[in-house]
């Protein structure tokens, strides 16, 4: 219930922008500027893909987190509307990223494996060697 009422409320912010902005600059300004946003957002996202594989094979939890959030911000630039534009922008900025960072690490614990079980069963067993018997006859099921 909770992310309907930020969808709705977020959407409603969205327009009102849209409406605020269109009026002061025009409709061809506005998209103009939406347009704009959206192509530097796939600019961004083009060169955060190679910077996060190469965070991957570092395996550097830092980098990978920034990259992730580089990566997110391109996304909102993509996606139409003010709000979405000024919240990738300011994802953009280094500072912001690290903050953000830092308050979601501290709510994420790593979760440790439980250590390997230890078992010294010891099962006794007959080993029968099964031969094929050349006097026997062959029982239609195989191939002589």
């Amino acid at each position: 219930m909770r992310g309907l009422i930020i969808f709705v409320v977020w959407s409603l912010i969205e327009i009102s922008l849209f409406v605020t902005v269109g009026s002061s600059i025009g409709l061809a300004g506005t998209l103009l500027v939406i347009a704009g946003t959206g192509v530097a957002g796939v600019m961004i996202l083009r060169g955060q893909g190679t910077r996060l594989g190469q965070a991957m094979r570092g395996n550097t939890a830092g980098l990978l987190a920034h990259s992730g959030l580089t990566g997110l911000a391109a996304v909102l630039l993509i996606l139409p509307g003010f709000l979405t534009d000024m919240v990738g922008a300011v994802l953009l900025v280094p500072m912001v990223r690290q903050v953000v960072i830092d308050r979601i690490g501290s709510r994420i614990r790593a979760a440790t494996p439980p250590p390997p079980r230890q078992t010294h069963d010891v099962v006794d067993a007959v080993a029968i060697d099964v031969t094929t018997d050349p006097a026997r006859q062959p029982s239609g099921w195989t191939k002589p």
